[in-house]
């Protein structure tokens, strides 16, 4: 025991403390912990308040006066209000938990801003348009608001409200904008030019813009999900992607982990170092260390990257949605999957001669356990599908597939998710015991590159 702790110990250390491991590995996620930690601060900053001059050239001669409606600060101020109702839907799960509301309140309030102070100036049908978009290359003025600001310049085209004759397509119109105007004004600025070119073709063809609007618009509800322990808002984001974060963490780990363990199987092998080791301690002692260590490597990535997205949650107010026993089922899954993954990673690593051969075996294992990304989305929308059950009990498939169903919206009956472990820790079992067989003989074999069937003749014989 006190060998192969040995051995695991230098497995370990020889992974962590290499430059690629910790810029790769541990550099990383510090640095994205400190954007998720600095980004609600980034995004939450205010619009600058906006107060200027829009040109607008209208050959029609109706669409200014219905724009000029529109470009009034309670326009402004409705469009907001609409895009805030939005938002509150969209976060109905996030200000139910603790400091949820507060949190969503605050970013509105700072993202929202100052509604703007837009000035609408008509020019004549024939003004030129390079004269016309001369006040947009001015400079702005470096400091407060300047009601003479050129902001942006509005063409609309002839046909904008009635169809060239001959033809019933409409024409649009053309926008110009001065250097670094805020994407929201921008925003604003099409929605209300839209608005008002629509209505000038309802009133151009005998029609109520007001009645069309209102016998036309369906206010979208919120959609509330009802469980057995009452109602709550639905979170479609969340449910979306929270299974294909769990998912990502356990291939992470366990794939990565897999390749180094494969990698310094052939770089001992492929240098002679392993006749050293197999001086001092039995094939067996050499690959549970091996194994061991590589496990801790793959805790190690798991644990920082779930850290991480733990700090997310927290950071954007939602770590209420998580729940703890999903941390859990997590990390039995993980030891599950690496040992059967790393199983076969030892066995490949010992057969093969060199990284080239190595590949060729590798790349079907790979192809395999990449099958739940492929049907991530489909697991996730129908998890009690025939589908997703049968990929539950297909180890180390089961692995991932169950935990994908365990993150969705209907997660499986106790006795599934239960059944799963068992038939997955009797594949660790199996995985272990044929790759100890084809480790101990593939481990001093040079040659000609081993196939799959090699691997399962010195499983046989040995």
């Amino acid at each position: 025991m006190k060998k192969i702790l040995y051995v695991a110990g230098r497995e370990f250390t020889a992974t962590v403390l290499t430059k690629g491991f910790i810029f790769g590995v541990l550099i990383t996620p510090a640095l994205l912990a400190l954007f998720i930690l600095f980004l609600p601060k980034l995004i939450t900053k205010a619009p600058p308040n906006v107060q200027g001059q829009v040109s607008i050239v209208d050959p029609s001669g109706v669409v200014t006066e219905e724009l000029r409606t529109n470009l009034t600060p309670e326009r402004f101020a409705e469009r907001r209000v609409r895009d805030r109702r939005r938002f509150e839907a969209a976060t109905g799960a996030v200000r139910q938990t603790p400091g949820g509301e507060a949190a969503v309140r605050q970013s509105l309030d700072m993202a929202m801003g100052e509604v703007p102070r837009i000035q609408l100036v008509p020019l004549a049908p024939g003004t030129d348009l390079e004269t016309a978009k001369a006040p947009l290359k001015a400079a702005a003025p470096q400091k407060g608001p300047a009601a003479s600001t050129g902001l942006a310049l509005i063409v609309i085209h002839p046909d904008a409200v009635r169809p060239a004759e001959g033809t019933q397509a409409f024409g649009t119109y053309d926008l110009f904008i001065r250097t670094k105007l805020d994407d929201r004004l921008v925003d604003d600025l099409n929605d209300a030019v839209s608005d008002a070119i629509i209505a000038a073709r309802l009133t151009a063809s005998g029609l109520d813009p007001q009645r069309i609007k209102g016998m036309t618009r369906v206010d979208k509800p919120t959609s509330r999900t009802v469980t057995a322990e009452g109602e709550q808002a639905t979170n479609e984001m969340l449910n979306v992607f929270m299974p294909a974060a769990f998912m990502i963490l356990l291939l992470v780990s366990v794939l990565t982990t897999g390749q180094y363990l494969l990698t310094s199987t052939v770089e001992e092998k492929s240098n002679r170092v392993v006749e050293v080791l197999l001086s001092a301690l039995s094939a067996m002692e050499l690959m549970t260390g091996k194994i061991l260590g590589q496990m801790a490597v793959g805790l190690l990535i798991l644990l920082l990257y779930a850290g991480l997205g733990i700090v997310a949650l927290f950071s954007f107010a939602t770590l209420g949605l998580l729940d703890p026993m999903l941390i859990v089922y997590l990390m039995i899954f993980y030891l599950l999957s690496f040992f059967t993954v790393a199983a076969m990673m030892a066995a490949i690593g010992a057969a093969v001669n060199e990284m080239r051969e190595a590949q060729a075996l590798q790349g079907p294992v790979m192809l395999f356990l990449m099958v739940p990304w492929i049907l991530w989305l489909p697991i996730t929308r129908d998890p009690n599908s025939t589908l997703a059950v049968v990929l539950s009990f297909i180890p180390p498939l089961g692995n991932f597939a169950m935990l994908l169903r365990m993150t969705s919206t209907s997660p499986p009956p106790m006795w599934q998710a239960w059944l799963a472990i068992a038939i997955s820790a009797a594949a660790v079992y199996g995985a272990l015991w044929v790759a100890a067989k084809v480790f101990r003989v593939g481990l001093l074999m040079f040659g000609k590159p081993p196939t799959f069937g090699t691997l399962i003749r010195w499983a046989r014989m040995s």
